[in-house]
């Protein structure tokens, strides 16, 4: 089968990424002799430069890791929750808002991803964070390459910079703003990590010690200040059309850290599947994959008709579920055992018919009231309403045209990392003043009622999109995987795994099929849009595929011919070899390894 590019084979270690040059940074820790862990936080931190569109140092990152010497794998929760402040009584009846808008100051979140990698980096790796944050640093002051999509993600918002967000026009639009191809450098960016790291410094030589002082200086000391300070002195205009303060403050950043947190898990014909908690849509693919376990995907053609319609109908009813029953587990009791019970499973697979459905149908759980949002498709008309409003993801409802990053890294004593960072994107919220970045929106995912199980409530975890996998064999760890995508992460999730464990296919093989995703369900963006039914196949699908599906009542429609899909994996088999793929499509994603 023709891949676009080898499934890198190594013993030392590898890096599956989003970006070329993160991928080259990890493995340069390794080669210098950090782990994974070392290797993972200094990607993390550079796809902050290399990609301000995104992710930035405000947003968010769900982790998931393997620890070789204890044999145990964590996820570490870079998900901040909503402020104190942020409460169903503010949006709707102070502000007189029905959404959370997808923009502006007032959806942000604690930010989780520098606490993330930090506690990641404390606990489990090596290496110093000055040494971590060298790479960064370093393009950040002589500049970094940019690839034409930040470009172009710049001119986009350039008139609401202009008239609306002039920190972000003194920080993106300075010189003309960035240019493809060229260097861009960020002077504020680097100085806040560098002052970072003075306050690290002078807490001794002690690696942990360094670390728990950038952290106290991130979360209570000048970074908060600053979000303090730009917060309740800002008014931006937002998705909604109207201009809003922030109301994260420095004693909501001072209040959290990063919980560590063990994985979900679910076995498919011996594979054991792993991902975040229902704070996360991770789940759903766990949900998705028990379906699909009681069909012979074996017997179908892996980018034939049969395997998609029923990968997207199992999506369907696992993202239903999602819609009904996920939330924040510290804020609401999701049946999780249950949805992944093989009795339930069983219950939700003799749905699945030869005919597409068009309803959102959550299943019933006793003590469970299930409701979902019936009244997402007719929100279609806010799209575009607003510059920069929604979702940074590929192809999504034509909200915007970017994505989010993955790494995942293994060493060569057996530690794995996968690490989805987003947020804080650079088109998302103004940036803040003496920071060089800006905050998340990630409260845009909370509905508007406490009563839901993703219903919004000041401390409480919105239901994010971000989903790191991870998988064992026969108790090994095997392979660390993900992708951006919103959506449809845990879309092309399962159908790159149901292809690599039905039909053999190694990573590369998997993650280059044309692959496909459904836009059935509301989007956990800003506004909240469905498209029930409809079904967006990658160009390069045979036709009949796509005769195939309309024939079956799915709303199918051809994409692009490289237009689907995102991901990247690497993985180890028991003698010693590691294996590592990673996207072509937008000609960024690498892997390397030796």
């Amino acid at each position: 089968m023709f891949t676009t590019r080898p499934e890198i084979a190594a013993t030392f270690g590898a890096v599956g990424s989003t970006h070329w040059i993160a991928s080259q940074v990890a493995m340069a820790v390794l080669e210098r002799g950090g782990n994974a862990f070392d290797a993972a936080a200094a990607a993390g931190f550079t796809l902050q430069v290399a990609e301000p569109h995104l992710n930035g140092p405000l947003g968010d990152c769900p982790i998931i890791i393997h620890d070789a010497r204890a044999d145990t794998q964590h996820v570490i929760c870079g998900q901040g929750p909503a402020p104190a402040g942020l409460s169903v009584a503010h949006v709707k009846e102070g502000l007189g808002l029905d959404l959370i808008p997808g923009t502006g100051l007032l959806p942000a979140m604690v930010p989780g991803a520098f606490d993330a990698w930090a506690t990641m980096l404390r606990d489990w790796g090596t290496w110093t964070l000055a040494d971590v944050l060298e790479f960064a640093i370093g393009y950040a002051e002589r500049g970094i390459h940019y690839v034409p999509r930040i470009a172009a993600t710049v001119e986009s918002v350039r008139p609401l910079f202009e008239q609306e967000w002039p920190t972000s026009a003194a920080l993106w639009l300075r010189d003309g703003g960035p240019r493809a191809g060229k260097l861009w450098r960020n002077p504020e960016l680097a100085a806040t990590y560098a002052r970072v790291l003075r306050e690290a410094a002078a807490a001794g030589p002690d690696r942990v010690a360094q670390i728990d002082a950038a952290r106290r200086a991130w979360y209570e000391g000048f970074v908060a200040e600053a979000i303090d300070r730009f917060c309740r002195g800002t008014e931006a205009l937002d998705a909604s059309g109207r201009r809003h303060r922030g109301v994260l403050t420095g004693d909501d950043m001072a209040r959290w850290r990063a919980p560590v947190e063990a994985p979900l898990a679910y076995d498919y014909r011996g594979t054991t599947l792993l991902k975040c908690g229902p704070w996360s849509q991770g789940p759903a693919m766990l949900q998705t994959m028990a379906i699909l376990a009681g069909f012979d995907l074996a017997a179908m053609d892996p980018v034939g008709a049969e395997f998609a319609h029923h990968v997207a109908e199992a999506m369907k009813l696992a993202f239903a579920d999602r819609e009904a029953f996920y939330g924040d587990p510290d804020f609401t009791d999701v049946p999780m055992e249950t949805l992944l019970s093989e009795a339930y499973t069983a219950g939700r697979r003799a749905l699945l018919t030869p005919d597409a459905q068009m309803e959102l149908r959550p299943g019933s759980i006793p003590g469970h009231a299930g409701w979902v949002d019936h009244a997402a498709e007719s929100r279609a008309a806010l799209l575009g309403a607003a510059a920069g409003a929604g979702e940074p993801t590929v192809s999504r409802l034509g909200v915007s045209g970017a994505d989010t990053c993955h790494v995942d890294v293994i060493d060569k004593w057996g530690n794995m990392v996968s690490a989805t960072p987003s947020g804080g994107w650079l088109q998302s919220s103004p940036a803040i003043p003496g920071l060089g970045f800006c905050l998340g929106t990630r409260g845009q995912m909370f509905w508007l009622d406490e009563s839901l199980p993703n219903g919004l409530k000041p401390g409480k975890r919105p239901r994010t999109t971000l989903s790191p996998g991870m998988a064992l064999r026969d108790g090994r760890p095997w392979m660390a995987f993900g992708t951006p995508g919103g959506e449809q992460q845990d879309q092309w999730q399962p159908i790159m795994l149901a292809r690599m464990l039905n039909h053999g296919l190694n990573i590369q093989q998997a993650i280059d099929a044309p692959a496909f995703h459904t836009e059935h369900w509301p989007s956990s963006f800003w506004p909240r849009v469905a498209r029930p039914g409809k079904v967006v196949l990658e160009g390069r699908y045979a036709p009949e595929v796509l005769q195939d599906l309309l024939a079956r009542g799915h709303r199918a429609e051809l994409g692009g011919d490289w237009s689907e899909g995102r991901l990247s994996a690497v993985r180890q088999e028991p003698d010693g070899q590691i294996f590592a793929g990673a996207n072509p499509r937008g000609m960024q994603g690498y892997a390397v390894g030796r």
